[in-house]
Parts: structure tokens; C-alpha cells; sequence
């Protein structure tokens, strides 16, 4: 039991599993509309299905339940650091549902799969946030979770990754 605010809960962290594919993609497309950025989330319940699970899983996941309803979300992948000679873990998407907040759902799930790192050999953890989340940022800065100064993330996406595999054909 976690009281946390004067309400007491029973929280359970647990793997995803399969059947969870429908409640993960709606935590993502509710953390899209959170975001004002509803129109970018284009997975489907089928991409969850076809790369989270089995020998070749593209990512881990975490589910909270409160008394058993789905109540929080963890998306996961393993990573190296080259420099540190050292498994970590990425974090992708850390959601909680509005009505189940200010029960440590999320510390939960970060403490957990920081934990499910370090069995794996990891000594440390990363992850992004947006830079309008104020929550998260306070949330990661209490949790010794710092912003990285000296880091900044590039991407190439859609047509940039598309034009990036194609400079390969020459």
C-alpha cells in the first residue's frame, strides 16, 4: 500500500505482456494529447504488438496497476556507453494517468526499471523530456535524474532517415 497526498493505493509493477498493447497505445496517444502533440503519435496497437514482444523486441515496458486497472506506463530499451565500457538504459515514455497522480506511480516505474538495468550489469539511465514538462523535469531533478549540458540529441526521421539508408545505393 503507497499513501501518498492522504490516499492510499495498492500499486503493482509489473513486465508488459502482449494483452497490454491496447492500454500502452492509449497511454501514448494520451501523453501525445497532453503534449499539444497528438497529431505526431502514428503507431498503432500492431506496432506495439509486433516490436515489443518475443526474441526480438524493439523496447521493455513496465505497467502500473492500481488495484489492478492500468494506471502507468514505462517504455524501455536497453543501451551501451562506449566511453563508460557500461549497459544502461534509455527511457522512451514514462506516462501516468491524470487521475492516478501524486501516488509515486512514476518514481515507481523509474526506480524500477533503473533496477532492471543495474541486475543486467547497467550504471545508468537516460532519458528526454519535453521542455515545456515542468512535472517531469522536477520529478527527474528530485530523483538525482540532471540535465545534460553538454549533450544534445539529434534525430533524423521520415524522409530525413529514408535519405540518409539511401546515400547506401551508389
Amino acid at each position: 500500500m503507497t499513501t501518498t497526498h492522504g490516499r492510499t493505493a495498492d500499486i503493482r509493477i509489473r513486465a508488459g505482456e502482449i494483452k497490454d498493447a491496447e492500454a500502452m497505445h492509449g497511454a501514448i496517444q494520451a501523453m501525445g494529447r497532453g503534449l499539444d502533440m497528438a497529431g505526431k503519435v502514428t503507431c498503432t496497437v500492431d506496432d506495439y504488438r509486433r516490436f515489443g514482444f518475443g526474441p526480438d523486441a524493439g523496447f521493455g515496458s513496465l505497467i502500473a496497476e492500481v488495484e489492478g486497472e492500468f494506471a502507468g506506463l514505462c517504455l524501455f530499451f536497453p543501451i551501451f556507453s562506449t566511453w563508460r565500457g557500461r549497459p544502461g538504459v534509455f527511457v522512451q515514455d514514462l506516462y501516468v494517468g491524470d487521475r492516478f497522480r501524486g501516488l509515486g506511480i512514476g518514481e515507481r516505474l523509474l526506480r524500477e526499471v533503473a533496477s532492471w538495468s543495474r541486475a543486467r550489469g547497467g550504471d545508468y539511465l537516460r532519458l528526454e523530456v519535453d521542455v515545456e514538462n515542468e512535472p517531469a523535469q522536477r520529478l527527474y531533478q528530485r530523483l538525482g535524474i540532471t540535465w545534460q549540458t553538454k549533450d544534445r540529441a539529434h534525430a533524423a526521421y521520415g524522409e530525413a532517415f529514408v535519405a540518409l539508408t539511401e546515400g547506401l545505393k551508389a
